[in-house]
Order: structure tokens, then sequence, then C-alpha cells
């Protein structure tokens, strides 16, 4: 008996010791893997959770109008900023001990694998919150062991780098919910039409059950399926304590109205301005970063009640069943922020944007800017040249150019320039754009803004050199906001995904002319719409008298293959082209009208809520009564409209017993020709 005491004794020392030893390697094995697994994740450090989101744009008043991805609709939430009610439903659903593991949820792993076991099949998953973040993060779901294990090394790194906040918030952005949506605001917006942080408990349920099975448990296309996943959400957050079964009973009896529409009823309105935007984008200096991962919001200079009526009005006036096309912008023209953007009828059909992106033949709306060169050389509303047919030798006496008026109509006279702008007479144009020099024009475009160049040509005059239509259109503001050239803005700031301003827009001007001389040139602007200027020819503007109720100043243009409208109110300027893309012959009567109405009804609906604006004259501007067919003075015998000159150009004869008008001054030291300049003036 004692020796076999004994030698159990010594069995059992023995299996104490071995059981010893065994937990001192275990201990010490369990202690060096995880120094490894420590020293590994901080030496690689913590692992990128940057994911591309989605970037949004927004118009004048801060309201959503459009969205980009690539692919993932993703708008990054503040974790503070989701409804606790989501929070405490997606932990309750998919990992109730997040706060308490680091990483691996070693009890669940073990009751997943038994079930799994039982069922000799995959019934039951183990995956926490943090492993779900990482495959979202990092990796694919196929269902390789090479997977599992990169999937466990950066849960590792996840947990030994972030706080546990910065994991939620991460799966919270990340994890998919169907129909293209990442993310819980994303989802919420899509599904329900609230941001996350207004999601009810019924909402907040219902989302959080939709990871599971994306397209099994949509509420758009299954909501059955969906609902019953709810409940299943609602009793785990009942078992958890993060609600009460009256709670969980009066979720599942709420109404649910699944929307699955965008977030805003503007989402994908002016797609022209939008993409112009989006081109502006890539000129700006802006970190690679975002570029490359979005989220950024960008608040631009639209103002979509405008970019509604201009909508509307291209509708209305451009001709049915033709392929007819049009562009159309209006802007601001102290700030130059444009606030509406047409860049033809059908976006989807061709996404071309004409305002932009078209170069076309400015026609008579390039007057105004050669005439602006006129009147800082001499000239005067009431400078007179004559009116006939003429044939223009240039190129050193090797080429002919002969231009015509509209419906062969000349004065056989001399004629002001405030008719000429009124009529367009095109004689007038062509005398003073060779008087000034071939150059001026070219040099005055290129001080309003213009980028492509003016050929020195007698035919520039008349604006055979194309032009980008925005540019011209932004040109006229430098008359409404007194002599200054604006640069078209499309965009007001921009904010990355944290909120920083990283691109603010600065107005940028620069004074091209003095204040007198740009009201000088609108008030005989306004000229388009005066029947007082009609003599031999009527004025541009004649046919919208009857809807027209408000002073504007414009220039009409029109080419073979063109028609323009152009002009400004003191607080806003518009512009249209209408054309063909081919460049084909403009030969409908509707044709060469679309561009007229549908200017003026822009501007007639634009400023319908407005007070009534007038051009108010600078100090340096005298108002005087001008006869404006003879540029004098008017008297008893003659005709009468007002007229503005500087201080020292205004005229000092009237017309009562003036056989003829004198000449206007010509350049201080002109060289040309003595006889051409008494052919062109005296006459």
């Amino acid at each position: 008996m004692g020796r076999v005491s004994r030698r159990r004794r010594r069995k059992r020392v023995r299996a104490l010791q071995l059981a010893l030893l065994g937990l001192i390697a275990f201990v010490f094995l369990w202690g060096a893997s995880v120094t490894v697994l420590y020293f590994y994740a901080k030496t690689t450090g913590p692992p990128s959770i940057a994911v591309t989101q989605s970037t949004l744009l927004f118009d004048g008043d801060d309201q959503l109008i459009g969205e980009r991805s690539s692919g993932e609709k993703r708008y990054w939430k503040p974790l503070d900023d989701i409804s606790p009610l989501a929070v405490k439903a997606v932990i309750a659903v998919e990992d109730r001990k997040f706060y308490d593991h680091k990483g691996f949820d070693f009890k669940r792993i073990a009751g997943a694998l038994a079930a799994d076991i039982k069922a000799m099949a995959k019934v039951q998953g183990a995956s926490t919150i943090s492993q779900q973040y990482a495959r979202n993060l990092y990796l694919t779901h196929d269902k390789t062991w090479a997977r599992k294990l990169n999937e466990a090394l950066y849960t590792i790194r996840l947990e030994w780098n972030y706080e546990k906040e910065d994991i939620l918030e991460g799966y919270l952005n990340t994890i998919y919910y169907g129909h293209g949506r990442y993310g819980i605001e994303a989802a919420s917006q899509y599904y329900f039409g609230v941001s996350s942080e207004d999601l009810t408990l019924a909402q907040a349920a219902m989302l959080a059950g939709i990871p599971k099975s994306p397209s099994g448990y949509s509420p758009v296309d299954y909501f059955d399926q969906a609902k019953k996943r709810q409940e299943l959400v609602l009793g785990e957050m009942v078992e958890n304590g993060d609600i009460t079964a009256e709670e969980a009973e009066a979720a599942i009896d709420e109404k649910l109205q699944v929307t699955a529409s965008p977030p805003s009823e503007f989402l994908g309105a002016a797609p022209y301005f939008q993409e112009a935007v989006w081109k502006e984008i890539e000129s700006i200096d802006l970190e690679p970063y975002y570029l490359k991962y979005g989220g950024l919001k960008i608040y631009t200079t639209l103002d979509t009640e405008l970019q509604t009526i201009a909508d509307e009005v291209v509708k209305e006036n451009m001709p049915a069943d033709t392929a007819l096309e049009v562009a159309f912008a209006a802007m601001d023209p102290e700030s130059g922020e444009v606030r509406a953007m047409i860049g033809g009828r059908d976006f989807v059909e061709t996404p071309f944007n004409r305002v932009t992106q078209a170069l076309r033949q400015p026609g008579s709306t390039i007057k105004p800017i050669l005439y602006t060169a006129a009147l800082k050389n001499g000239f005067t509303p009431a400078t007179t040249m004559r009116s006939e047919p003429t044939t223009f030798i240039y190129d050193e006496g090797r080429s002919e150019y002969a231009p015509q008026n509209f419906n062969q109509k000349y004065a056989n006279d001399a004629i002001t320039l405030a008719q000429a702008i009124a009529i367009s007479d095109n004689i007038y144009a062509v005398k003073a754009h060779e008087f000034l020099g071939s150059n001026a024009l070219k040099g005055q475009a290129k001080q309003f803004g213009f980028s492509t160049p003016v050929d020195e040509v007698p035919s520039a005059a008349l604006g055979t050199s194309e032009a980008v239509p925005l540019e011209l259109f932004g040109a006229y503001s430098a008359f409404a906001n007194g002599g200054k050239r604006v640069k078209p803005v499309l965009i007001r700031k921009i904010e990355a995904p944290d909120g920083e301003v990283i691109y603010q827009a600065k107005t940028k001007t620069k004074r091209i002319m003095d204040e007198q001389e740009a009201f000088v040139m609108t008030h005989m602007l306004t000229g388009t719409f005066d029947p007082a200027l009609n003599d031999y020819s009527t004025v541009t503007g004649i046919t919208l008298l009857d809807e027209k109720t408000r002073e504007y100043a414009a220039k009409s243009g029109t080419t073979n293959t063109d028609q323009w409208m152009v002009g400004f109110s003191p607080s806003l300027t518009a512009g249209v082209w209408t054309g063909y893309d081919d460049a084909r012959m403009l030969t409908l009567t509707e044709d060469k009208q679309a561009a007229k109405w549908i200017w003026l009804r822009f501007m007639e609906r634009a400023h319908a809520s407005q007070p009534e604006e007038f051009f108010v004259p600078p100090p340096g501007v005298i108002a005087v009564q001008m006869d404006p067919h003879t540029g004098l003075l008017s008297g008893e015998s003659c005709g009468k409209r007002t007229a503005y000159f500087t201080e020292e150009t205004v005229p000092l004869e009237d017309c009562d017993g003036n056989a003829a008008p004198p000449p206007g001054e010509p350049v201080s030291g002109h060289t040309e020709d003595e006889n051409w300049f008494e052919k062109w003036f005296l006459e």
C-alpha cells in the first residue's frame, strides 16, 4: 500500500509539474504572441482608413443640387452626429461586446463554430465590427484562409492604433446598405429621406438589419423581409437593455415610408452648370488626396430660382422639331458669379457645353467692345459717319471688303454713333474699326477677357472672329458694373470632409474703362429698344417692346449661322446664343427670333419680384437732349432724345439754323490720309 501511495503521489506531482510547465509555456507563448502582435501593430503603424466619399454640390443658398462619386455613394458623418438609436441598433445586432474586446469575440467564435459543426454548414457568423470594418477597408469578401489571416492582422492594427469610437464611426460610414449606398448617412437619406441624425427607432432598426444581406433585406425590394429583420434587431436591443419592450412594440407598429429617392428635390439640377463646375475644379490647386477620395462640399454660385426660369423660358421659346441649339448664361455683373447656365437643349443627348466650350462668331454683339475703344479715342454718342455702300481696301491694297446692312438699308447720309448702335449699322462699325486701326478691337477684346484672338481685318468689326459665349456674356458685365472686367465665377468655396475651407473664391476685377465711359456706352445700349432712334432702319429690339417693362441695355447680333442677344440690367447680365452645331445657315424666321425672346422673357421673369432699377449716371457725366440723327443739341426743328456725354464732350450747337452737323473729333495724332477722313466723315 505504501509503495502504491508513494507512486501515486509522484505521478500527481509530475502531472502538476507538467501542468505548471505547460501553463508557464502557454503564458509565455501567449505573452510572446501578444508582444509580437503588439510589436507588429505598432511597427506597421495605423492602417489608412481613408475611403472614397461622394463630393456634394450646393447652390447659392447652400442647398444640395448634385453629387459625384466613384461608384460608392457615401457621405461621411461624425459619430456624434449619428442618431444614438442607430448606433445602439448596430451594436446590438452586430457586436454586443464591441467595447469589451480587442477585435475578436472568442466566446462568440466558439459558439458560432459549434453551431456550424452541429448543422454541418455555415449558419452563424462571428465577425466583430472591427473585423467587418477591416474587411470593408482592405479586403474582398471571399472565404479563403489567406483573406481571413489578413483580416485578423488588419483588425489587430485597427484595434491597437485607433480608439473604439474611431472604429465604430468608420464602420458606420463604410458598411454597404444596398442600392449603391455606402454608409449610414447615404442609406438613411436614400431609404427614408432624412439625415442619419434624425432617424427614428423604427427607421434605425430597419437600417441596422440591412447589411446582413443588402439585397435580401432591402426595404425597397423586399419590405416584408426587411420588416422581419427589423423586429429581430429591436428584440436584440431589448435584450441588450437599450430600449424597453414597449418602445420596441411602438417601433414595430410605426408605419414606415420608404422614399428610395435622392436627398434633394434639386438633385441633378442644371447639369451643364454642374459639369462646368467639375471642370473648374480640375484647374484649382487641390491636394491629390481630395481628388482621389472626394468627400468635398462644393458651394457654387447657382441660383436655382433663376435656373428654373431659364429652363422654362428656353423650353418655351426654342422651336420644336429642329436641331437648333442654345447657349444661355446669367451672372452677377459685380462679382461675376454665374447664376444660371444652359449649355444645350438636352444634356443626356449631348453634354457638350456650348456656353463654355463652343467657339462661335459673335456678330454685332462685338460692336460695343469696338465702340469702347472708339470712346477712349474721342468718339461720343454724337460722332457722325456716313452710312452708305462702301468697299474697304486692306492688306496693302491686295484685298477688298464690301459689308452690307440688314435688308440693304443705308442712310446715305451721316448718322450718329448712338443711332449706329441702336440700328446696328454695319458700315459705321467697319469705318470706326478702320479709323481706329485694325489692332484696336483686338486689344480691346483682350482687355474685356476674350481668350480667342480677333483677326486684324475689316470684317472683325462685324464679329467674324470666333469667341467663347461665356466670355462674350461676361464682357457686358463691365458696362453694367462701371468699367471693371470680372472673371465668371462658378464656385464660392470648397470644404474638406472635416469642414475646413480649402478654397475660397476671390472676385478678381480689373478696370478696363472709366465709369463715365461705361455709363455712356450703357445708355447707348438702351437705344436698342428706343423707337426714337428709328430712321432709315429700325432699332433691333423693337419687336420686344410690347413685353418689355423695365430699363435694359442690350445688343443683338446675327450672322448667317448665329443669333445672339446679350445685355443687362443694373443687377443682372444675361446672354443667349442660338444656332446649329454644324454651322448650317439660319433660314427660318423663328430660328432668328428665338434668342431675343429667350433673353427678354428671362429678364422679365427674373426681375418680376424685384423693384424697378435704373442706370444711374456717375459724376462727370452730363445729360442733354440731343437730336439722335444729327448729333446736335435738340431744337424746335429736330428730334429729341436724352443722351449722355462726359463734361468735355458735350455738343455746343443745336440743330436750328445749322446746315450740317460738325464731324466727330478724330483721334489725336491720327495719320490716315486726310482725303479718306473727309470722305467718311464730311461727305
